[in-house]
């Protein structure tokens, strides 16, 4: 970030730091380097800043949206603050349909930012469908379009917008090949829509055919046995492999970018790993950040890791998570 005036928070979004993690490195006897793409330095504190304000821009130069409309889209949180906190900034309104889960301080932060809440039950249509065959995307979407069109409201679907992947191609990749001087050999995720995966992945891949792509998830044991089978215990990602052809990104097919290799992570494990970077690195991550560590870690102790080059996504810190207990040592 320059040294200069910003007239928009909209200016600062991207060129977040990569880090070295040398003393977890230190503390595992790792040989392999892990670097951490920390996405909380963006303006609203996490990864879904870049998704959010380029799928806004990019409507607003397709002429879908006009200054002082109401902007929808389905959220476990961090994409909701994103959009919330750009639509303020650009002159909108935004409208969440919150996930079943949400940590109550990401609930308190779209609250201050005046968005509207709206819930399964106050889409018509929803309710019944989960209690028939549980979360459907594709009939959820449409669900989702047929009440923004009723109410004059633009369905942004960060799950289908092309502008979700673009940012990470057009942005976090080519920064992290950039830092990196295109030495890298792994590059690790999780997902929820699956953008970053896809959008890193693909301009990764290109860049070098040879380097891993790696996914990670919740393990099967790790998942709530809820009404919403979707969720899990690492808040705010999902499980993309050995699910319903449903619940797989539609951006992997459509963007052709596939993980060479998915890893299932243990929500505890992910846990301990969160607290081992406060100790060991100072770093004070979210659950699916620090997960995206365990994962690179779990490649670290490879053999033929050794001397190799990871980078892993950390989508958020902590602050928004406090009321889950990640980092208390009792839970």
């Amino acid at each position: 970030m320059e040294d200069r005036l910003y007239s928009s928070i909209g200016e600062l979004v991207g060129h977040t730091p990569l880090v070295e993690l040398t003393g977890f490195e230190k503390e595992h006897g790792l040989t392999a380097r892990i670097l951490a793409k920390l996405e909380y330095f963006e303006p609203s504190g996490s990864v879904k800043d870049r998704a959010a304000f380029w799928m806004i821009r990019a409507a607003e130069r397709e002429g879908k949206i006009r200054k002082g409309d109401v902007i929808l889209d389905f959220t476990s949180g961090n994409t909701g603050i994103a959009l919330a906190a750009y639509c303020n900034a650009l002159g909108y309104r935004f409208a969440a349909v919150l996930q079943p889960g949400v940590s109550k301080e990401r609930t308190q932060i779209l609250k201050a930012y005046g968005s509207i809440f709206l819930e399964f039950k106050d889409i018509p249509g929803v309710s019944e469908m989960i209690r028939s065959e549980g979360l459907n995307f594709g009939k959820f979407y449409v669900l989702l379009q047929k009440y923004a069109d009723e109410h004059g409201y633009f369905f942004i679907n960060q799950g289908t917008n092309q502008a979700n992947v673009q940012a990470h191609y057009f942005g976090t990749g080519p920064e992290i090949w950039a830092a990196t001087e295109g030495h890298v050999d792994f590059f690790t995720a999780l997902a929820g829509t699956g953008g970053t995966i896809a959008g890193c992945g693909k301009f990764l891949k290109e860049k070098n055919p040879d380097l891993k792509v790696i996914g990670a998830q919740p393990s099967p044991t790790s998942r709530k046995d809820s009404a919403y089978p979707e969720r899990d215990t690492i808040d705010g990602v999902t499980a993309f492999e050995g699910v319903d052809e449903d619940a797989v990104p539609h951006f992997f097919e459509e963007f052709q970018i596939h993980c060479d290799e998915v890893l299932d992570l243990d929500a505890d494990e992910a846990y301990e790993t969160g607290r081992d970077l406060v100790r060991s690195d100072g770093l004070f991550l979210g659950q699916s950040a620090a997960a995206a560590v365990l994962a690179a870690r779990k490649i670290a102790e490879r053999p033929e890791a050794s001397g190799k080059t990871i980078v892993c996504v950390c989508a958020d810190n902590a602050f928004k998570y406090l009321s889950t207990g990640i980092y208390r040592e009792d839970v």
